[in-house]
């Protein structure tokens, strides 16, 4: 499939804004770990995924990482464009958590379609208003939930993504992407294999019982 099979927007684009699409937009294919944004002076420009999945996280001030969003096929990658944002800087990386296939856009070619094109102009807000509000629900479960609701939620959300109950992740692995110290996963890990929700081996996580993950999720 080509590209304007994946911009949500295409048909309401005029004939010449398609074209300066379609001569300046190039596809990548990305290996699993490859990082495709460093931080806000890293302007690659805006990603389109085709195949595969990005994650987008920030460092803390002591250096642990928190996950604040993932992106699947047909998602829009707007920060990795952050230059042309000028009144919005996030220290956000991206990094392809598999194999992946990407269209991407020139950051002053899409800059000048959003100053010139109201249906770009609209979509490029609600695009950036959809992760605002991802980031803030992603602050209200750090700030009001305890730790073994989120790590039991993530947990089940692994295991829809990558359909298996093995989950091939390793503890480090996920304290990553919950923005806490591996030693506390661990601890609730064992907790969970205690309680007979998982079982834990060298590098995986198997999930056991996932009717009471759930009942803990939603307790």
């Amino acid at each position: 499939m080509d590209f304007c099979d994946y911009f949500p927007i295409w048909d309401k684009l005029t004939k010449e804004e398609q074209e300066k699409l379609t001569a300046c937009v190039s596809r990548r294919s990305v290996k699993k770990g490859t990082i495709l944004h460093d931080g806000f002076g890293d302007c690659v420009g805006l990603l389109v995924i085709r195949t595969g999945q990005l994650r987008a996280y920030i460092f803390s001030p002591e250096g642990r990482e928190v996950t604040l969003y993932r992106l699947f096929e047909r998602d829009i990658c707007l920060f990795s464009a952050s230059c042309m944002m000028q009144n919005v800087q996030f220290e956000i990386t991206i990094e392809a958590e598999k194999d992946s296939e990407v269209w991407v856009i020139p950051p002053n070619l899409y800059k000048q379609l959003v100053n010139e094109s109201i249906a770009v102009s609209n979509y490029t807000n609600q695009l950036m208003a959809s992760r605002f509000s991802e980031i803030m629900w992603l602050i209200e479960q750090i700030m009001w939930k305890s730790f073994d609701k989120r790590l039991a939620s993530f947990l089940l959300e692994e295991s829809l993504l990558d359909g298996t109950n093995v989950l091939q992740i390793t503890h480090e692995k996920i304290a990553n992407h919950m923005g806490t110290a591996r030693e506390v996963v661990t601890r609730m890990l064992r907790y969970f294999q205690n309680e007979g929700m998982v079982r834990l081996t060298r590098g995986a996580v198997e999930i056991t019982d996932s009717r009471k993950l759930e009942e803990l999720r939603d307790a």
